[in-house]
């Protein structure tokens, strides 16, 4: 099955989201923070994160598989489809202001490449020992930034969601906490998000710490308390260690490749890898300033030498035994990005085994996953449960 027969989804999700196609940010300019009533405090008492379905599906990106990611059409898409919470990465602009952006480097994410005003901002930046060249938030102010518009990363892979490139801009941070506020109270429920500080030892270096400036907005909309709809992560430990001291909101840190360090231990003369952080010593440490790990799936059930999926690892249960949730990431639909033994026929862009896969991830008792394609990942948990119940 090619991907151009396969990928739209369900016409019931798809109906419910045709409202929000228009969606932008002139909707969003009627609410202001001074005067907006706050969704998540007229709720009333919150029971927090230990509330949440499990498992949970976190929207990865938003629907990023299918509209271009960190856009709020991704994210309303994702919300309309029933994601549980809803994924944002941070960066910071020239002048101050968060964006959600997967990376700094817009080339391949934003049509800056099209704008000859922007021809002399291309650069070459090393971020966490990587040289890239491109265009980079750090560069740009939120108003030239927002003269931007949107594109696929992927195209090549997810050719349907070029159909949506130029559609939406690059959102601040605060225009997803006002239109989380919009859709909570529309919704009569919190919204839920689950928000990555990017590069945060990099960016501090550069005078554009993100923490604090995370800090304030979320103190700003009411999200800064222990039972507040928000989860706080980062790939750098020390990262949640300065949130910890700033906000009460849960926090997660990710976890990528065994092999690998955090670019704050690299920088800190730390030797410890991924792999002494998942030891039982390493969850406790973890554990005293946070309430969760974003694992990679491949630290919960590794994969052997052809790709396919092994035995799980004890990580589910060590971490659990230090009262921390998993969160792994990340979920998606294509056979380019699935083990080998659920992958189907010989194209890579095609559908492979998804729930297959799904399955055996969600049966080692994780709490959540990030998910690309967050209809999939909800019908994955749903079998769970029926299982379960049954």
């Amino acid at each position: 099955m090619t991907q151009g027969s396969r990928t739209t989804p369900a016409r019931r999700t798809v109906l419910g989201a045709a409202g929000a196609a228009v969606l932008g940010s002139a909707a969003l300019g009627t609410t202001t923070a001074q005067a907006a009533p706050r969704a998540a405090e007229a709720a009333g008492a919150r029971h927090g994160y230990r509330s949440l379905p499990v498992p949970t599906v976190i929207a990865h990106r938003g629907a990023s598989g299918y509209r271009p990611e960190h856009t709020l059409g991704s994210y309303q898409l994702a919300l309309d489809l029933g994601a549980h919470v809803i994924e944002q990465d941070l960066v910071p602009t020239k002048d101050g202001h968060l964006v959600c952006r997967h990376e700094n480097d817009i080339t391949g994410t934003t049509d800056v490449a099209d704008h000859p005003e922007f021809a002399s901002r291309k650069t070459t930046r090393t971020v966490d020992g990587v040289a890239l060249t491109g265009w980079f938030t750090e560069d740009f102010t939120l108003a030239e930034l927002k003269t931007l518009r949107a594109k696929e990363r992927i195209p090549a892979t997810r050719q349907e969601n070029t159909l949506y490139d130029g559609r939406w801009e690059i959102p601040s941070f605060e225009e997803v906490l006002r239109w989380a506020e919009q859709e909570g109270r529309r919704r009569g429920r919190e919204v839920w998000l689950h928000v990555e500080t990017k590069h945060p030892t990099y960016f501090r270096e550069l005078g554009l710490g993100l923490e604090e400036r995370l800090a304030k907005l979320l103190r700003r909309y009411g999200r800064h308390r222990a039972n507040s709809p928000v989860f706080l992560q980062s790939f750098e430990p020390s990262s949640i260690q300065r949130l910890a001291k700033l906000v009460d909101s849960p926090r997660v840190v990710l976890l990528s490749a065994a092999s690998s360090r955090p670019w704050d231990f690299v920088q800190a003369g730390d030797p410890r890898t991924v792999a002494d952080l998942v030891t039982p010593e390493g969850l406790a440490w973890i554990a005293s300033y946070a309430q969760g790990i974003g694992p990679t799936l491949d630290l919960v059930i590794p994969k052997d030498a052809a790709g396919k999926l092994g035995s799980p690892t004890t990580l589910v249960r060590d971490a659990h035994a230090e009262g921390l949730i998993l969160h792994p990431y990340t979920h998606r639909n294509e056979n380019s990005f699935l083990p080998a033994d659920f992958r189907r026929g010989t194209d890579p862009t095609a559908y492979g085994d998804s729930f297959g896969a799904l399955k055996t991830y969600l049966a080692t008792g994780i709490d959540g996953i990030f998910s690309d394609n967050t209809d999939t990942a909800l019908l994955a948990a749903a079998d769970l449960a029926g299982r379960t119940e049954g």
